[in-house]
């Protein structure tokens, strides 16, 4: 049996919940959880805010711990190693995109809260093509966040082959922002925050920015007109995107990360004029999270948590609502 937190309805609370996991599949690892952060997404999903929610849920995508079980058929894992997982717990390992290491763009990827239950618990399991070694020297306590968020932020500046000479912007610095500064920085980046809060202008520079910009102040904003070459919108707010494609350089991106939930009010004039595209990406494949650990270590890039035991989990659940945690939230025990 697995202790665990759940919630048994939709925006409930969560509490102490028992289930039999059955018998371990051939391909797939069992974690005994030491550390999950807590991410946006979790609150979605107990909330049911993206119609997908199974109850009981037990959340929780960004799991650091060791590993218990191995699988029959699983190779290169040792009991006692420590691994991470996030948001996809398996893959359908026979599709073009898992043929080419786009695993996180496979249709039938298996969420790790979708479905079957996540991280806020004694024990996880996982196909063990979505577990990720973690390298020593990289901080165990601070690494869960980095298993969601920030491959988030990290995975487009592999996927759109940012360069060190690139300016790029980072509206919202929040749980995901700060992690994009930290990493556009080490990138060698020229970076700019753009943040609404003036608390968190000295914090963004300490965190990697060289400029900040006034989110709120269209003069400000169009003062960096054709000064960005990739601007990556973190935040889940609707803004005046015309507005910010004008701060772009021509062939310039503005890339979301962020999950705003209603349509792009964009004129196609502005694209057209300079070249400039609009994407979006998910979380990263296991092969983009292990380049991303790498550099992280490297470059000792860790994501700023608050931490809360593991019964406290509904206190930290509230913290994270409110908007107030600095920057991350990890639950240990």
């Amino acid at each position: 049996m697995i202790n665990a937190y759940a919630a048994h309805e939709s925006g409930g609370k969560l509490v102490p919940f028992e289930y039999d996991p059955g018998e371990l599949k051939s391909d797939e690892i069992e974690i005994d959880v030491t550390f999950c952060g807590i991410c946006h997404s979790d609150l979605s999903m107990i909330n049911n805010e993206w119609g997908m929610s199974q109850y009981p849920l037990v959340p929780g995508h960004e799991v650091v711990g060791t590993v218990s079980q191995i699988g029959s058929s699983v190779k290169g894992f040792e009991i006692g190693q420590n691994v991470g997982l996030g948001w996809h717990s398996g893959y359908c390992n026979e599709c073009d995109y898992c043929f080419s290491g786009d695993n996180n763009l496979c249709a039938s990827g298996q969420g790790t809260i979708v479905g079957r239950h996540g991280g806020f618990a004694e024990k996880v399991r996982a196909q063990a093509r979505s577990v990720i070694t973690i390298p020593d020297g990289v901080d165990l306590e601070s690494a869960g966040p980095l298993f969601c968020g920030g491959i988030t932020v990290f995975n487009p500046l592999v996927q759109y082959d940012v360069k060190p000479t690139d300016k790029v912007a980072v509206i919202g610095i929040g749980g995901l922002g700060h992690m994009a500064l930290k990493f556009l920085n080490a990138w060698g980046c020229k970076v700019t925050a753009l943040t609404s809060s003036e608390a968190k202008k000295e914090e963004a520079i300490s965190m990697g920015a060289h400029d900040t910009i006034n989110s709120r102040d269209e003069k400000e904003i169009s003062n960096a007109a054709n000064g960005f070459d990739l601007i990556i919108s973190t935040v889940n707010v609707t803004l005046d995107w015309n507005l910010y494609l004008g701060t772009l350089k021509p062939k310039g991106r503005l890339h979301f990360v962020g999950a705003a939930l209603e349509p792009l009010n964009i004129g196609a004039f502005g694209l057209i004029a300079g070249q400039k595209s609009i994407s979006g990406s998910p979380v990263g494949s296991p092969a983009t999270i292990v380049k991303m650990l790498e550099f992280a270590n490297q470059h000792q890039i860790r994501p700023i948590i608050e931490k809360y035991r593991f019964e406290d989990v509904n206190e930290a659940l509230a913290r994270l609502e409110s908007g107030k945690a600095r920057y991350r939230i990890v639950l240990y025990r």
